[in-house]
């Protein structure tokens, strides 16, 4: 009788326990996306109607793998290409609008005050904790945390980006950039001019400047470190492209660049993630077994420079003004000031994660800038033909300290103009964790946010019928006033979690300009084709062909 009564119980817990998980699947892909839907409605917020599962997700799909089979004009808008999903729905519904990743819809915010908002309480609108496979594998940081441990990160790391730290770095741009020069010169010198993909040189060149400039006399190991990334990089974004959702009819190639989990339930992320790392991990492939030597390779690597950093510390060396001395001086001073408590400073893991963060977030975002910029002045001649004269004028042949720099005043202006139509980042996500209210909008969680950094760049409400033609002149009178004191231009972020690397990038990428300029006149090639494409970051896909001539 006993054994009965066991086995009834056992069958009632297993029966309550599946309708329980059934239950929470239904509600998760089902139940709860239409009660959020019907909310959203209800405050003027327009949007198509959620789909079971996949929300706009193939159409998304789809629209990419549609966008970039089609010629672009160097003239034409970016949008189009790099969100084309967004563009459309921004189009038909307004800029009050949502979309559906999965069963998550995401508001569209492009109204300046709204953005501010979300920019300023960043404990509020915090980046969204979704299980993103590529960002753990290659690095997490600063950029991808939040709440204290952000807030102790960017304290400890402020010293590395401060405006005296940065000057002293300014020797090691402009030897990395004349080792550039100088290649390019020699491959010009026959015949006074060159056809060249410039696009891999400047992925180089911002490699070696923050191998340079972060590990200083560790240059050649901390130059292996970014070849090792780079490899890995590569290799992560081939496992996830090939990835396949199950009982779906579209593989996750045609969704190229976006990750594919932010469409799925918790369980499912789960799920997923499990698969992905036993894959990436466990199963005998030969991608399989190169990423994770690179993963301990590079790790190693970091390790044995940081331990001898903190050897050479303790034995009374003097700190290298690199961004890792520099880190670990702040580190240490931090430990000290705050006790022993395991909570204070970075533990070496943590260091590790930022070192590699400064690679991939330094290096992505100034070559992408240095591309564009020579794609865009290629076109329009007499922009160079005006940066090549000031850049002459303000420190003719001499090597260019950071007050020359500074007074740049038209290369800055360029700079800023290329941000606006080809920011690094296109767009920008953010979480609701509860309900919370935004302007006139009452946001209930599970919601999230979508800045789309490119839209609102383009946008001719807020810059004028030109709004998509390079104008440089717009920031003649500086940021404030060419955005009329909104928030409409945010390459780097806004408010606190603003690119704590921005005056890096700006600083390296005037100094790569300004030789270039003064060394070369450039062009577009023959086989130049136009082919902006969302990665990481806006890349050119076919490189950037130009004609190079000496001066």
């Amino acid at each position: 009788m006993e054994f009965y009564d066991l086995k009834s119980i056992a069958v009632s817990i297993v029966l309550v326990t599946v309708v329980t998980w059934a239950w929470s699947v239904l509600n998760g892909v089902w139940f709860r996306p239409k009660k959020l839907e019907r909310y959203l409605r209800q405050q003027g917020l327009k949007g198509r109607p959620y789909r079971f599962m996949y929300g706009d997700i193939k159409e998304n799909a789809m629209m990419l793998k549609e966008a970039k089979s089609k010629p672009l004009s160097i003239s034409d808008d970016i949008s189009p290409v790099v969100l084309p999903f967004l563009h459309k729905l921004v189009k038909d519904y307004g800029q009050n609008s949502f979309m559906w990743f999965g069963p998550v819809p995401r508001v569209t915010i492009m109204d300046p005050d709204q953005i501010k908002e979300i920019f300023t309480r960043i404990n509020e609108f915090p980046k969204p904790k979704a299980i993103n496979p590529i960002s753990k594998l290659l690095a997490t940081g600063l950029a991808n945390y939040g709440g204290e441990k952000w807030t102790k990160h960017r304290r400890i790391i402020n010293p590395a980006f401060h405006l005296d730290k940065l000057k002293l770095m300014l020797p090691e741009f402009y030897k990395v950039c004349s080792e550039m020069i100088c290649k390019w010169e020699k491959l010009a010198s026959k015949e006074g001019s060159c056809e060249l993909d410039v696009w891999p040189y400047l992925v180089k060149l911002t490699g070696d400047v923050i191998s340079r400039t972060a590990f200083g006399s560790n240059f050649e190991e901390g130059r292996r470190i970014f070849q090792l990334q780079t490899e890995l990089a590569d290799l992560t974004l081939q496992a996830i492209q090939s990835a396949y959702i199950p009982g779906s009819r579209f593989d996750v190639r045609n969704v190229k660049f976006y990750n594919p989990l932010m469409c799925l339930s918790l369980s499912d992320k789960i799920l997923f993630c499990f698969i992905f790392f036993l894959s990436c991990r466990f199963l005998p492939s030969e991608s399989n077994k190169r990423m994770k030597e690179l993963e301990k390779e590079i790790r190693a690597l970091l390790m044995g420079i940081i331990k001898n950093r903190e050897k050479a510390m303790k034995a009374g060396e003097a700190t290298k003004n690199d961004l890792l001395g520099i880190l670990m001086e702040s580190n240490i001073t931090e430990i000290r000031e705050n006790g022993n408590n395991k909570n204070v400073g970075m533990t070496i893991n943590d260091v590790i994660e930022e070192c590699k963060l400064f690679y991939f977030a330094g290096q992505e975002t100034t070559s992408v800038l240095l591309v564009w910029t020579l794609v865009l002045l290629s076109k329009h001649q007499n922009w160079q033909a005006g940066a090549r004269e000031e850049v002459l004028g303000v420190f003719g042949h001499n090597k260019p300290n950071y007050d020359e720099l500074n007074h740049l005043k038209i290369v800055s202006m360029i700079l800023y103009e290329v941000l606006r139509l080809y920011p690094s980042v296109v767009m920008a996500p953010r979480a609701i964790d509860r309900e919370t209210k935004l302007g006139n909008l009452s946001l209930p969680a599970g919601v999230e946010i979508t800045l789309p950094i490119v839209l609102v760049h383009h946008d001719q409400e807020l810059w004028g019928d030109d709004a998509l033609e390079f104008k440089p002149e717009r920031f003649s009178e500086g940021i404030s006033k060419a955005t009329k004191n909104q928030v409409s231009y945010f390459p780097f972020g806004w408010g606190p979690r603003i690119c704590i690397g921005q005056n890096f990038a700006l600083m390296e990428a005037k100094m790569a300009l300004a030789l270039i300029l003064k060394n070369f006149t450039f062009e577009f090639s023959p086989s130049y084709v136009h082919a902006p494409r969302k990665i990481f970051t806006v890349h050119p896909e076919h490189g950037a062909h130009l004609i190079l001539k000496k001066l």
